[in-house]
């Protein structure tokens, strides 16, 4: 944009923590401040240092040697300043706290990144007059409008690792082994975890599973001589409530062993990897997809592209209107190429060919 004003331009992170968060932050602040000469400010907490106005301005010195560290140099919140059912005093403010600070601070955007509540929110802030530009990051990979977010490379990572580790076990002890993967909604890091580990069994919550063909599918493979199978498990699949309609304090991992035992009389455990899978250090992918998606975001920003987000496509890094992103997810299509070669392979999706 034409102007001798210097830009300002303020940066978050929310929703939940990832690998790739502090290569992001650099990408936008680095490429901000030595490309486009702008002033660069960090909030704390996610959209919770919007509302308290609580941020500092981002040196060049605070921005070097993040880019390997896992987590946010800026912390994250899930405050979603927009979503209450009942509208008191106290929350009917929130909004207008926002716009009041960006305002005092003459802060030319807000660079959002996060997930799918935060791009969501993102929309909102730009439909009450505040500049924004959204970075989707995620270990579930479901914001829609990108082929990838970064977050999730290094999960994937993670969770096959970790059921690497489980085969070994299994196969000593002759049990069943059932790993959960996170994933409330979506299937991707359990299917591509459990295609990269080599799990016998995959259940996603986009594919709904049979018990019976789980029972069947397992006590084959224990007929031909395979005595362990590894189930990998997202935590978001079906679990049905009890008899009684009371639900179930079951994690999903821990249902399906416990249904596969009683269906089968196999030996069965199973491993919840939990937040394991958020922490540590970024997967060199996901620097490298961070830092080309926050270099892109400072560009959109000097060219006046607000209500976006930056998105990769077909290899590309472009940008999409956030209008077209929020309120949406991307799931896992059932009929996806990595489904199909994976079942070529005899992986049992818990439903019949």
């Amino acid at each position: 944009m034409a102007s001798d004003k210097k830009m300002k331009i303020g940066i978050l992170t929310a929703g939940g923590d990832c690998p790739g968060l502090n290569a992001a932050i650099r990408g936008v602040g680095k490429t901000a401040a030595l490309k486009y000469g702008m002033e660069v400010y960090g909030f704390s907490s996610g959209y919770l240092g919007l509302v308290n106005n609580e941020y500092k301005q981002l040196t060049l010195r605070d921005l070097s040697g993040i880019l390997t560290v896992g987590g946010t140099i800026l912390g994250t919140s899930r405050e979603k300043p927009f979503k209450h059912k009942e509208y008191d005093k106290y929350v009917r403010k929130k909004p207008d706290q926002i716009k009041e600070n960006y305002d005092k601070l003459g802060l030319d955007c807000v660079v959002c990144i996060g997930g799918n509540g935060t791009m969501k929110t993102a929309m909102k802030l730009q439909e009450q007059g505040i500049n924004v530009v959204g970075v989707p990051k995620t270990i579930d990979n479901d914001v829609w409008g990108t082929d990838m977010t970064f977050g999730f490379d290094s999960a994937v990572n993670i969770a096959t690792e970790a059921i690497d580790r489980i085969h070994t076990t299994a196969n000593s002890h002759k049990r069943i082994m059932v790993v959960e993967v996170m994933g409330h909604d979506t299937g991707w890091l359990t299917l591509y975890s459990g295609v990269a580990g080599g799990g016998d069994v995959i259940l996603i919550p986009e594919i709904p599973y049979d018990r019976t063909i789980l029972r069947d599918y397992i006590l084959k493979r224990y007929d031909e001589g395979k005595p362990y199978s590894i189930v990998v498990v997202a935590e978001g699949i079906y679990v049905p409530p009890r008899k009684d309609g009371a639900k179930r304090n079951k994690s999903a991992g821990n249902y399906i062993a416990e249904i596969i035992e009683k269906d089968t009389g196999l030996e069965t455990r199973p491993t919840i990897l939990g937040y394991i899978q958020r922490g540590g250090s970024p997967s060199p992918a996901d620097r490298i997809l961070a830092s080309e998606l926050g270099a892109y975001t400072a560009q959109m920003i000097s060219e006046g592209r607000f209500g976006e987000m930056a998105a990769q496509k077909n290899g590309k890094i472009i940008s999409i209107p956030l209008k077209k992103v929020a309120g949406k997810l991307k799931t896992v299509p059932a009929d996806l190429p990595l489904i199909n070669q994976a079942r070529s392979l005899d992986t049992c999706f818990g439903v019949r060919l």
